[in-house]
């Protein structure tokens, strides 16, 4: 039996300033699932983490502990690989004043 996978977009074309985050995905039925943060266009000003946050309800979120550097670059990719995750999953990062992206963040889940 072939494994079930999906790939969800959560943040297309959208630009990231202040405390910045994706749509909250449903994923519970998965066991892994690998994220990618993807700059659209040549970010403005130093680039914070990303981070993966998990919510037991979609509604109040933690993080859960995986990070990567938004990418500084247009074209760029981050990635975050999580597992064990409960049912709720999305990306969050927070700018500094005057610093920006414009992301697509897609979440890769596998049963």
């Amino acid at each position: 039996m072939l494994p079930e996978n999906i790939t969800s977009v959560v943040a297309r074309n959208e630009t990231w300033t202040g405390k910045a985050a994706s749509e909250p995905h449903e994923a519970g039925w998965a066991r892994e699932a690998v994220i990618f943060v993807r700059a659209l266009k040549d970010p403005k000003g130093s680039q914070p983490m990303a981070r993966v946050e998990i919510s037991p309800d979609g509604m109040r979120w933690i993080a859960e502990g995986a990070e990567a550097a938004m990418p500084s670059v247009r074209d760029g990719i981050a990635v975050m690989r999580v597992a064990h995750f409960g049912n709720w999953l999305r990306v969050a990062a927070d700018f500094d004043d005057g610093c920006e992206s414009t992301v697509l963040v897609t979440i890769h889940l596998k049963a």
